[in-house]
């Protein structure tokens, strides 16, 4: 990997829990239902995790992304991460959706930075198109709006200004329009 300084644990930990918080406020921009949360949550961790075989010469994707053998130690280290991000929100007062939108907005300012400054172009790319598509195939994944399925919306109007503003904030494009 291309990098001027070394990453610490607090820049590698952004990095890492931004897709995942990504995939959060994209699950919770808007309400689609019971089943519709559940299947766009499974389709945020999948985009997360389908990374590591998406990604392979991405040495950013590659150290961020827990490498691990069995599914306990998977499971442990999911458990970790998500009381790191609780604690960080706690920490931080975030109690709504909306103040959870602000400061992932505010984190893919950090991580644009982060990325400019430390990393090369070729893998800060891959990093940004990598957490689009997270929030892409969230979007995507369930309708709002609708009734049992039937009617709604693919992508609701938040998911729509929710994908543009992390895009805006990181520097990039998305392709929800």
């Amino acid at each position: 990997m291309d990098i001027q300084d070394p990453l610490t644990e607090e820049e590698l930990f952004l990095l890492a829990s931004t897709p995942a918080m990504i995939g959060t406020a994209m699950v919770f921009s808007e309400s689609s239902g019971v089943f519709g949360t559940m299947k766009e949550v499974w389709v945020s961790m999948k985009s997360q995790a389908s990374a590591l075989k998406d990604y392979p010469n991405n040495q950013l994707i590659q150290t961020i992304l827990p490498k691990l053998e069995s599914r306990d130690e998977i499971m442990e280290k999911a458990k970790q991460y998500q009381e790191m991000a609780k604690a960080r929100l706690e920490e931080k007062g975030i109690k709504t959706q909306e103040q959870l939108g602000d400061q992932l907005i505010k984190d893919c300012g950090a991580v644009k930075a982060l990325l400019a400054n430390k990393v090369s172009l070729q893998e800060a790319q891959g990093y940004k198109v990598w957490v689009m598509t997270v929030a892409e195939n969230v979007a995507k994944a369930a309708k709002e709006g609708g009734f049992l399925g039937f009617g709604g919306e693919q992508i609701s109007e938040g998911e729509k200004v929710l994908a543009q503003e992390v895009a805006r904030a990181l520097g990039t494009s998305t392709s929800i329009a």
